[in-house]
């Protein structure tokens, strides 16, 4: 690993605080570790100053040291350690980081970095002369089934090619990054095989929790004869859909349901789709209602996982400051 030092003097600010929202987070995070154990809190508290700045200053570096009793000397260790840590200024728009490990290098990598270098700087770690754009070369990012990728910020763009990364960098420095879809570059699914999936590929039943949890039957070593029992009626009929969580016509003002952690855009469609736009509807399933969506979506008991209830009521009651207050954390 290359040497990590501090930013020059002269790029230092004199000051860092943290402005009065993530002042507030910290104290909340800092407060989910025991007493004496509150340095574990530096990670997370050095990506919100970085969050806020757009690197991590060495002002910064200490006075989150200060706040957790910790020497400065431990802090600067850290943060140079980790190379999530942007010691000096990058790009306000995108910084973008090339995985350059061999899985990448094998499908591509150095075609990526090759446009890095005519698109933004040929020096990485140097801004572009409008200091919008930047770029560095790092170690293995845990998505080698979908090399090459990179990463800008804290979303990961995979599957890609040259042509596709000169164009997500054009569209961050045209300030559209947000407007450009994360994950796989070529139509995959997260990381299933191009070709289609192989195994797993059965349509497994989907059983209660009360069904799956019951003991097995053993088969009886011999029947007995029955009678026959009469078709039920239509009245004694269970509708397959009676716990289906209440739908509703789509109102003018919809929620986005995408703040709840577990739901992106294409499960948002899908609630959308069964009449669910609203927090307040979600935090209002009982049992019934989150299994029956839970095996419509095939979560396997995300739902209870992620406590989409909690979340909801959260969100339905004071919005995004709620959700900070209670969970400690913005939503995604």
């Amino acid at each position: 690993m290359s040497v990590r030092r501090l930013a020059e003097d002269s790029v230092q600010p004199p000051e860092f605080r943290f402005n009065p929202e993530n002042a507030a987070w910290a104290e909340a995070t800092i407060l989910k570790y025991p007493e004496g154990r509150q340095q574990s809190a530096i990670i997370p508290l050095m990506m919100r100053a970085q969050e806020q700045e757009g690197w991590v200053t060495q002002r910064a570096i200490e006075m989150i040291a200060d706040m957790l009793g910790m020497p400065y000397i431990r802090a600067l260790e850290v943060a140079t350690f980790y190379t999530q840590f942007q010691l000096k200024p990058v790009g306000t728009r995108a910084h973008v980081q090339v995985c350059g490990t061999t899985p990448c290098m094998l499908r591509g990598s150095e075609d990526l970095i090759k446009v890095c270098k005519s698109r933004i700087n040929a020096q990485p770690l140097e801004p572009n002369e409008a200091g919008t754009l930047s770029w560095e070369e790092v170690e293995c990012q845990g998505a080698c089934v979908n090399a090459p990728m990179v990463m800008i910020f804290k979303d990961a763009y995979e599957d890609l090619t040259p042509e596709q990364l000169a164009d997500i960098i054009d569209r961050f420095e045209a300030g559209d990054g947000d407007k450009v879809t994360p994950g796989p570059q070529n139509g995959r699914h997260l990381s299933v095989p191009l070709t289609g999936l192989t195994t797993l590929t059965d349509e497994l039943p989907v059983h209660s929790t009360a069904e799956r949890q019951a003991p097995a039957q053993k088969a009886p070593v011999k029947a007995s004869p029955a009678p026959t029992v009469p078709a039920a009626s239509a009245d004694a009929a269970v509708p397959a859909d009676r716990n289906r969580p209440q739908a509703m016509e789509k109102p003018e003002q919809i929620d986005d349901l995408k703040l709840i952690s577990g739901v992106g855009p294409k499960i948002e469609a899908i609630l959308h789709s069964l009449g669910i736009f609203k927090w307040d509807q979600i935090s209002k399933w009982k049992k019934a209602e989150r299994e029956w969506m839970d095996g419509h979506l095939k979560f396997k008991g995300r739902i209870d996982r992620e406590d989409w209830v909690k979340q909801a009521k959260t969100l339905a009651k004071g919005g995004v400051e709620e959700y900070v207050r209670v969970f400690g954390k913005k939503p995604r």
